[in-house]
């Protein structure tokens, strides 16, 4: 069965021919639902007649959101399946477990998270986005701590680095959120009621160049294995904060590779931004002003997760308080101009965001406005400016929906 392709038929055989499976689902009485997962992978959810469930994903040898015209290795199951070990063991209770993987047909094995929803659908509909966010920012620290130099030493983490290149989906990155929306492209698309704001900042010399700015981040930072995808719509979530079974799980980690640790953080405010500007184009001021707070949220926790992680560092000699301080103004830095980029490519690139596209064309227009607007001033000024300013910018934008 070696490069054979899943289907819901053949999904029961294939887990009663894996010693690691069989005995976690009665195959008998096995129901299998193909529900995919975007863009790339198919993706079963198989349950049995006690309720018991697996997640089973694989990797096919094109992306699907376009078809078999574009070719895709399928090792990136194995970045993901890597990805997810590591990060697995650093943050276990925010991480999807991996309980299986098959490197001959690039099946990943995954918990059962159905009595979770994703992220996305729920801000999309208007659900409590309180507490969804601080936790991501805590891991995206623990991946600093745990996969970068400070816990592996230099030579460990050149090592590590190495065997985790992922060159094609790193490709992927560089053309859809760095080059395409900037430099135009065939993959690119807006509804024509704003092609005179993207017309605008195409002629726009700071905003094309903070971009190639931040692409050259990207392409020449290591810092540790990054989640590479980490956004809204790659974070499962179940039941409300304070609630004993209150649960955030990141998933998704195919993109994963040793990279800028500003990347994951800049990828989530992005979309906390798409998030908020929905919620603004549909005049619901208040909402958006609290999603947006997220994003300083985000950053508070991260901070104090890995200033609390600091003491354990190798070689503190070296690598000194004043050496985090500088650090933590550079991450920081990277953080605001890849979440420029990130909001650009998510309104004019090819993987938009359902948060702006299911938008009527009067929402469409303000919520283009605001993801442009200050995705634009992220990616220019950076740390030149801070949260306050950026939340005070923000609110400026809102004034004509709140005096309607």
């Amino acid at each position: 069965m070696v490069g054979t392709m899943l289907t819901s038929e053949t999904i029961g055989g294939y887990i009663g021919g894996q010693p690691a499976l069989r005995h976690l689902v009665d195959v008998e009485s096995l129901t299998v639902d193909e529900v995919g997962d975007g863009n790339l992978n198919l993706v079963f959810i198989c349950r049995d007649g006690d309720g018991r469930a697996l997640v089973l994903k694989q990797s096919l040898p094109y992306v699907r959101l376009v078809g078999p015209e574009w070719p895709m290795t399928e090792d990136r199951a194995a970045r993901e399946a890597h990805s997810l070990r590591v990060h697995g063991a650093l943050a276990p209770e925010w991480v999807c477990a991996l309980v299986d993987y098959n490197d001959d047909q690039h099946v990943l094995v995954l918990e059962d998270l159905t009595d979770h929803e994703v992220l996305r659908s729920r801000l999309n509909r208007g659900g409590s986005h309180s507490g969804a966010f601080e936790p991501m920012g805590r891991l995206v620290a623990r991946i600093l701590a745990g996969t970068s130099w400070l816990a592996l030493g230099e030579e460990g983490f050149r090592i590590q680095a190495g065997e985790a290149v992922n060159t094609q989906l790193c490709l992927i990155s560089e053309e859809l959120i760095f080059t395409e929306p900037y430099l135009g492209g065939t993959r690119n698309s807006v509804r024509s009621i704003v092609d005179g704001q993207l017309e605008a900042l195409r002629q726009d010399a700071e905003w094309v160049a903070g971009a190639m700015r931040m692409k050259r981040r990207f392409l020449t930072v290591q810092e540790a294995l990054i989640h590479g995808d980490l956004h809204t719509g790659s974070m499962f979530i179940r039941g409300e904060a304070g609630a004993q079974d209150f649960s955030v799980k990141a998933f998704d980690s195919e993109f994963a590779f040793y990279g800028p640790i500003g990347f994951d953080l800049g990828l989530l405010w992005g979309n906390i931004l798409a998030a908020a500007a929905r919620a603004a184009a549909r005049g619901e001021i208040e909402r958006a002003v609290s999603v947006l707070d997220e994003v300083e949220l985000v950053w508070r926790a991260f901070e104090d997760e890995l200033r609390s992680a600091w003491p354990a560092r190798q070689k503190p000699e070296q690598y000194t308080d004043a050496f985090l301080e500088s650090w933590l103004d550079d991450i920081r830095d990277d953080a605001w101009g890849f979440a420029g980029c990130e909001a650009a490519r998510r309104v004019i690139g090819l993987a938009k965001v359902s948060d702006i596209e299911t938008l009527d064309d009067e929402e469409y227009v303000r919520g283009v406005e605001i993801m442009l607007g200050i995705g634009r001033s992220w990616l220019v000024h950076r740390s030149r400016r801070g949260f306050d300013f950026y939340r005070d910018e923000f609110a400026e934008l809102l004034l004509p929906v709140a005096s309607r």
